[in-house]
């Protein structure tokens, strides 16, 4: 599934990121790669969420959410 259908309350795990080159950079130095769990805080609008990665809030547009692709659940140890 992608980011922006994530539900408020949930925790998913990121499996890809298809964004340009630059801006998944930018996100992975932020600590989002795969494997890492995400909360969803709140939601603004159509796809626009506010997340926790790594103990820190992010808020992420529509262009962005629609890129990532999640599934549900804890992360594989």
């Amino acid at each position: 599934m992608l980011l922006k259908d994530a539900q408020i309350g949930r925790t998913y795990v990121v499996q890809e990121i298809r964004l340009p080159f630059q801006l998944e950079r930018r996100l992975e130095a932020l600590g989002m790669t795969r494997q890492t769990p995400v909360s969803v805080l709140n939601r603004k609008g159509k796809g626009i969420l506010i997340i926790k990665l790594r103990g820190t809030r992010f808020a992420l547009g529509y262009n962005i959410t629609q890129n990532i692709e999640v599934k549900e659940g804890q992360p594989d140890a």
